[in-house]
Order: C-alpha cells, then sequence, then structure tokens
C-alpha cells in the first residue's frame, strides 16, 4: 500500500492518483461498477490525501 501524494487528469480527463512511490493509478468513477465520486470534486480529492491505495507496480 502506497500513499496518494496527489493528483492529476490524464489527456482524457480522467482522474489519476499520484502515489508516494512515484508510481500512479488511475481513479475512475464509473456507476454502477465503481463509486468514485469523490474524485470528481476538489474538496473529495483533498480529502483523499494521504490515503493507502494498492499500487499495481509495487504490488501486482
Amino acid at each position: 500500500m502506497k500513499h496518494i501524494v496527489g493528483f492529476h487528469q490524464d489527456e482524457r480527463g480522467e482522474w489519476i492518483a499520484e502515489l508516494e512511490c512515484g508510481h500512479a493509478r488511475h481513479i475512475r468513477h464509473e456507476p454502477p461498477w465503481r463509486s468514485s465520486d469523490w474524485v470528481t470534486t476538489p474538496a473529495g480529492r483533498a480529502g483523499r490525501l494521504g490515503t493507502e491505495l494498492r499500487c499495481l507496480r509495487c504490488h501486482p
């Protein structure tokens, strides 16, 4: 698990979490399959800074 240190958008406008290890992970909001509506607002993203996510490159 790695901490989220920031966010940016890709060329399609989808949000990507920047992880402390230097890797990144897409945070997609695609109801009903995924409910990550927090990523759609600045306050939601700010509230998740420091949250741990599994890095799929460090720990496949």
